[in-house]
This record gives structure tokens, C-alpha cells and sequence, in this order.
């Protein structure tokens, strides 16, 4: 089945960094276009960052452009988000998730992990 495991959240003073991870098992994870989505502490879901199966086209909310960097090794079946110049406002879960075949949804997702930017 498919399993996708977030790691790598925690606390961060503004301007640390920190490297989220994905894993991914039970699919061709080459084959497809990841995410990665937050929840901000009483907010919705927001779209932060895509990549294409290859990893050569990237994609990113304007509140994260410039700082993250969302990155993939396909031999690995890894998923990465590299997040600089950290800010409160990015205090959140950070999920990964499977973009379907057809690109219009996301049916598989992570359990998430937590980051929390705070001195």
C-alpha cells in the first residue's frame, strides 16, 4: 500500500533552517508529481510547493518563494523541502502528498510534521 512518512519538523528560531523529508513506498514514486501542503495552527490547507516526477520543473507559493526549495531522489523514493530564512508565519504541519496520475488531485498523504518557528 501506499505509505508516505514525513520527517525532519521541529523548532526553529526565525531565520534557522530546517529539511523536511518524505519517504515514499508502494507506488513508482518516479512516476509522479509531489507536493507539499501545510496547516497553519487554526487555518486551512495551503498549497506550498510542486514538483514533477523528474524534478525538473518546480513550483512555489508566493510566501515561500525565494526561501524553500522543494527537492526529489527518485533512486531513493524521497521527497525534500529545504526551508531557509525561517519565519513564525511558516509555524505549521507540513504534509507531502501523491499528485494523481491525471494531475487534478491529491490521493495519498503524509501524517505530517510539525515545524514551529519561535525564539
Amino acid at each position: 500500500q501506499v505509505q508516505l512518512v514525513e520527517s525532519g519538523g521541529g523548532l526553529v528560531q526565525p531565520g534557522g533552517s530546517l529539511r523536511l523529508s518524505c519517504a515514499a513506498s508502494g507506488f513508482t514514486f518516479s512516476s509522479y508529481a509531489m507536493s507539499w501542503v501545510r496547516q497553519a495552527p487554526g487555518k486551512g490547507l495551503e498549497w506550498v510547493s510542486d514538483i514533477n516526477s523528474g524534478g525538473s520543473s518546480t513550483y512555489y507559493a508566493d510566501s515561500v518563494k525565494g526561501r524553500f526549495t522543494i527537492s526529489r531522489d527518485n533512486a531513493k523514493n524521497t521527497l525534500y523541502l529545504q526551508m531557509n530564512s525561517l519565519k513564525p508565519e511558516d509555524t505549521a504541519v507540513y504534509y507531502c502528498a501523491k499528485v494523481d496520475w491525471y494531475g487534478t488531485m491529491y490521493d495519498y498523504w503524509g501524517q505530517g510534521t510539525q515545524v514551529t518557528v519561535s525564539s
